[in-house]
C-alpha cells in the first residue's frame, strides 16, 4: 500500500485532468445549442449530421464525457472511463479540431489522449495492460 503522501500527486492529477470533460460534458448538456452549431460548422460537420441527429451526438456525447470525467475523478473504474473517453474524444478530434485555426485544440486534444492513454494502460491492477512492467 502506498503511504498517503505519495498517493497525493495521483489525486491531484485525477482532480486536475478530468474536470476538462466535467466541464466539457456538462457544456454539451447545459448549452447544446451553441456545441451543435461548432459541430455542423465543421468541415465534415454536414456529413456527421447526416449519419445521425447533431443533439443526439451533442447529448450522448456530453453524458459519456460526464460520466467518464466522474469515473477518473473518483477512480471507479478508470481504466473503463478512460476508454469511454478515448472513445469520445478521437471523434471529436477529427470531426471539429482538424482545421488550419484549430492547431491549439488539436494539441489540446492529443495531450488528453495521452493522459487517457496513461489510465487506460498503465501496468497495474488497475489497468488494461496485460503484461508487467519492465524493471529496469
Amino acid at each position: 500500500m502506498m503511504p498517503p503522501l505519495a498517493a497525493a500527486p495521483d489525486r491531484v492529477f485525477r482532480t486536475l485532468f478530468s474536470l476538462i470533460f466535467l466541464v466539457a460534458g456538462l457544456g454539451h448538456i447545459v448549452r447544446p445549442t451553441q456545441i451543435v452549431a461548432r459541430l455542423e460548422a465543421a468541415r465534415i460537420g454536414a456529413w456527421v449530421s447526416s449519419v445521425f441527429p447533431s443533439e443526439v451526438l451533442v447529448l450522448s456525447t456530453g453524458m459519456a464525457l460526464v460520466v467518464g470525467g466522474a469515473g477518473l475523478l473518483l477512480n471507479i473504474k478508470s481504466r473503463w472511463a478512460a476508454v469511454l473517453l478515448i472513445a469520445c474524444l478521437v471523434p471529436i478530434t477529427l470531426s471539429v479540431q482538424l482545421a488550419p485555426d484549430k492547431v491549439g485544440p488539436l494539441f489540446k486534444n492529443i495531450a488528453l489522449l495521452g493522459g487517457l492513454i496513461h489510465f487506460a494502460f498503465r501496468p497495474d491492477d488497475k489497468s488494461l495492460a496485460t503484461t508487467p512492467p519492465n524493471s529496469d
